[in-house]
C-alpha cells in the first residue's frame, strides 16, 4: 500500500470533471491524485507552493510549521461540483 503525502485525495476521473472545484475544496492543501487508488501525482495550489518554496529557502522548520498549520481535511470523495455546492449551502 502506498503512503499518501497529503491529507486529501481525489481520483483522476473526479479531477477531470471539475479541476477548479477540487482545488477550491482543498482550501490551500496539497491533493494526492489517484489512479486506480494509487497516488500518481500531487496537486498543490499556487499560493501554497509559493509559501512552501519561500519557507524551504528560509528554514526547514518554517516549512514544517506551515504544513502543520493547514486546515484538517481528510479526503474529497464524490462529485466535486456537488460537494462544492453543498459546502456553499452550509456557509
Amino acid at each position: 500500500m502506498d503512503v499518501l503525502q497529503a491529507r486529501l485525495s481525489v481520483s483522476i476521473t473526479e479531477l477531470k470533471k471539475n479541476p477548479s472545484a477540487v482545488i477550491d475544496m482543498a482550501h490551500g492543501q496539497a491533493i494526492a491524485i489517484l489512479n486506480h487508488n494509487r497516488p500518481t501525482a500531487y496537486l498543490v495550489p499556487a499560493a501554497t507552493f509559493e509559501a512552501m518554496t519561500q519557507a524551504s529557502q528560509q528554514s526547514p522548520m518554517l516549512l514544517a510549521d506551515l504544513l502543520n498549520h493547514l486546515p484538517p481535511v481528510t479526503s474529497i470523495q464524490g462529485d466535486p461540483v456537488a460537494l462544492q455546492q453543498a459546502m456553499r449551502n452550509e456557509w
